[in-house]
């Protein structure tokens, strides 16, 4: 949520986001972002304790959040990064961003590899908890909710494809989802209300 409302404009795809994560079976009840106040980076980490791990999925969460609309700002990178020094933890692929954004507003270029660390960072992502398992498979659909067939007295006239292929992380979400799908499965969770 502090990550949402950064930037002071919680758009769309922050509120599915957040509607999603909050909703979930662990937090008993409908968690809205009324009812929240933000986190200090300290509280954060006195929350989360000094689990490296538990820290770095937090944070992959966060940078998820930021990107959600397609906007990294400089206040949700800001929040993120107060979030980096109280966990002590620096986090490579968030710099390596933050380099590659400035040189994309520098020369007014696109940068071809401009997320790249985010990408190898999403895919290194190792699942170790039931918890963030389910929260993965729950926030990344099974499929596109735009792909469909055209079809019109039992003959398909059009394919329309998966609008989310376009999404530059697209690859890196469905490898997460899939590792979070194997992971429940090997410790005998049923993940067919997920597929």
């Amino acid at each position: 949520m502090s990550v949402a409302l950064a930037d002071n404009d919680y758009s769309e795809q922050e509120r599915t986001l957040f509607n999603q994560v909050s909703h979930t079976e662990e937090w008993g009840e409908a968690v809205t972002i009324s009812n929240l106040e933000s986190i200090s980076a300290q509280e954060l980490a006195d929350a989360l304790g000094s689990d490296r791990e538990v820290g770095q999925n937090f944070l992959r969460m966060a940078v998820m959040m930021a990107l959600a609309d397609g906007k990294y700002s400089d206040t949700e990178d800001q929040v993120i990064q107060g979030f980096c020094k109280a966990l002590n933890q620096e986090v490579k692929e968030i710099n390596d961003l933050r380099k590659n954004l400035k040189a994309v507003s520098t020369h007014n270029q696109p940068h071809p590899n401009v997320l790249k660390p985010v990408k190898e960072w999403l895919d290194h992502m190792d699942i170790h908890d039931s918890q963030l398992a389910n929260l993965i498979c729950k926030v990344i659909p099974a499929q596109c909710p735009f792909e469909r067939d055209i079809v019109l007295f039992g003959r398909k006239l059009m394919h329309i494809p998966a609008m989310c292929k376009i999404n530059p992380v697209y690859d890196q979400l469905a490898g997460l989802r899939f590792r979070s799908l194997s992971y429940l499965a090997d410790k005998g969770e049923d993940i067919s209300k997920y597929c």
